[in-house]
């Protein structure tokens, strides 16, 4: 059953730019996440819009939780993932998820993810 779902879009050459700042990426970027990305704007842009897409999946916004609290890394293959630590994780168990999906697509100047939050059927 689909608790929760939420879209976001970012300019790449935004995140570019925040990025020059090292309190912005140590804020909105975990080590591994930054480890894992390296200098491909692209790939922190998108990763940037699951964080924001993940959160509104909760309806919250970054109120009770910050951006490093969704940690955005890709398998593999290339699938991008969530983990989620302190208030993310709350929010999630809080309303009953099992489960949340990312996709993220990009293009030369953007970078758009998808998030669905997935809790148990329940019977009725």
């Amino acid at each position: 059953m689909i608790a929760g779902v939420g879209t976001d879009m970012v300019e790449i050459s935004r995140i570019r730019k925040a990025c020059e700042r090292q309190s912005f990426l140590e804020r909105v970027y975990t080590e591994e996440e930054r480890r894992q990305a390296g200098d491909n704007y692209s790939r922190l842009a998108g990763s940037f819009a699951v964080k924001e897409a993940v959160s509104k999946v909760f309806g919250t916004g970054f109120r009770s939780f910050s951006p490093c609290d969704i940690e955005v890394l890709r398998d593999e293959k290339g699938k991008p993932y969530v983990r989620l630590y302190g208030g993310a994780d709350e929010c999630f168990r809080s309303m009953g998820m099992i489960r949340i999906e990312v996709s993220i697509t990009n293009t030369k100047e953007y970078a758009m993810a998808f998030a669905v939050g997935e809790r148990a059927e329940t019977k009725i």
